[in-house]
């Protein structure tokens, strides 16, 4: 019989909070509002245990193997929960984390044309259960957006500095709840001077141009307004929201951070 060196003992008495595999390519199903059917995008899995401070190391393979049992399932991303589970048994763990980062695709008209054309989202959905199997779900998402600097506005005889900026969301709900990622990535855009498309002809510029003029707002605005969508949503009971604006006038991002008091 062959060794199994990653359960031998220990003697450093140093427990591991978290420790597996991460970067794992793989297909994640992922329902999209509107549609009846879940969708399989690419994504990126990071997948972590708890290592009591006796062992040696964790089972690397383990983690490999219950991907590849959901994925045979089509299951992967469908019920987070159920994969934190197994998890804990086949890994003797008290705890598990999860992770899958991907993009998310959506469809966005042009203000004024109605041309249609896909907009790329970092999403990422997120859990973890701990020794109690209190279970935690987190849903992601970065969403581009912009700025203009109402000083700049003010104190100009004509025009104002405006930029892209990165707006880094992170919401959790209870499991009878859901929140779909389309609607908290509207939520987001309408917290800014406007919002990106991919697609702008000569009437759509000149409408996003002027929309983001009479709509100025610092990165304080953006996330005080962010803070508010979310406080008003009686789905969500904890969030964390970011944004950098990638300034245009100046050598350096202005940055805002804000996260639910626990």
């Amino acid at each position: 019989m062959i060794k199994d060196v990653q359960k031998t003992f220990d003697d450093r008495n140093i427990a591991i909070q978290k420790v597996g595999v991460k970067d794992v390519e793989t297909l994640l199903n992922i329902e999209r509002k509107g549609q009846k059917t879940s969708q399989k995008v690419y994504a990126k899995a990071k997948m972590s245990v708890y290592l009591p401070s006796n062992y040696k190391g964790t089972h690397m393979s383990r983690f490999i193997e219950i991907l590849e049992d959901y994925r045979k399932k089509n299951l992967i991303g469908v019920d987070i929960k159920k994969m934190l589970e197994d998890m804990k048994i086949k890994l003797e763990s008290k705890s598990a984390y999860l992770k899958f980062d991907f993009k998310y695709f959506i469809k966005k008209s042009a203000p004024k044309s109605s041309l249609e054309a896909l907009m790329s989202y970092d999403c990422y959905f997120e859990g973890t259960l701990d020794e109690d199997d209190n279970y935690t779900f987190y849903l992601g998402a970065k969403v581009p957006v912009t700025t203009l600097c109402p000083c700049s506005k003010e104190i100009s005889d004509f025009g104002a500095h405006n930029q892209r900026a990165i707006v880094s969301a992170k919401v959790s709900y209870p499991e009878d709840k859901h929140i779909w990622l389309e609607d908290l990535i509207k939520d987001i855009e309408s917290c800014a001077s406007c919002e990106v498309y991919s697609l702008l002809k000569r009437e759509d510029e000149k409408f996003v141009t002027e929309r983001a003029y009479q709509n100025p707002k610092f990165v304080e605005d953006v996330i005080r307004d962010t803070v508010i969508k979310f406080e008003n949503n009686p789905v969500i009971d904890y969030w964390e929201v970011e944004i950098e604006a990638l300034e245009s006038i100046h050598n350096h991002c202005a940055w805002a951070k804000q996260k639910k008091s626990t």
